[in-house]
């Protein structure tokens, strides 16, 4: 297994914790894992980015310039990111945010409207966990238990109360994702 996952878009849409909690349960299947974040200075509004590489041997760098496979959730992340995917990989757009979701032959792209998503699940900030799950749900790179459990170590513990909401829109994505495709 040697997999590797690109994924950007705005502070506070919960890029980081989304590429946290991808690793953690890779971790936490026995693999290993590397997840390297980086973001603006601005507290919020800035660029949030995160790759996480995942292998059951060695990783070696967490830099990677063509991704197998990439998450963006909004327009400045697709325009400067989707044409790194690599041929045969797959990109996950947020069509929320996106305006002309593009297409590329030799990829596979789902466009989900990952805010209406979340905001019809209840909560406008799950945008994040709508987009793993229809990953997970394309690229099986680690089991829904480990996803489910690495949750609760990646969520504070005050905000425990939210893993069924969670769970779910890890589920709508999933669930999306496997529709758009035809599954």
């Amino acid at each position: 297994m040697n997999h590797d996952v690109y994924m950007a878009g705005f502070g506070g849409q919960g890029i980081l914790l989304i590429g946290n909690l991808l690793a953690y349960a890779c971790i936490l299947e026995g693999n290993n894992a590397s997840y390297f974040p980086a973001y603006g200075v601005e507290k919020r509004g800035g660029a949030a980015t995160c790759t996480v590489v995942m292998a059951d041997g060695a990783v070696g760098s967490p830099v990677v310039g063509q991704p197998e496979a990439a998450l963006l959730l909004n327009e400045l992340s697709m325009e400067k990111y989707y044409d790194r995917v690599r041929p045969g990989g797959a990109a996950f757009l947020n069509s929320s945010l996106i305006s002309d979701p593009r297409r590329r032959a030799e990829i596979t792209t789902v466009a989900l409207p990952a805010n209406e998503m979340a905001l019809q699940l209840g909560n406008a900030r799950l945008v994040n966990m709508v987009m793993l799950g229809a990953y997970i749900a394309h690229s099986p790179v680690v089991s829904w238990q480990a996803l489910h459990e690495a949750l609760t170590y990646v969520l504070p513990e005050r905000n425990h109360r939210f893993l069924p909401l969670n769970h779910q829109a890890l589920q709508a994505g999933a669930d999306a994702c496997r529709q758009a495709l035809g599954a």
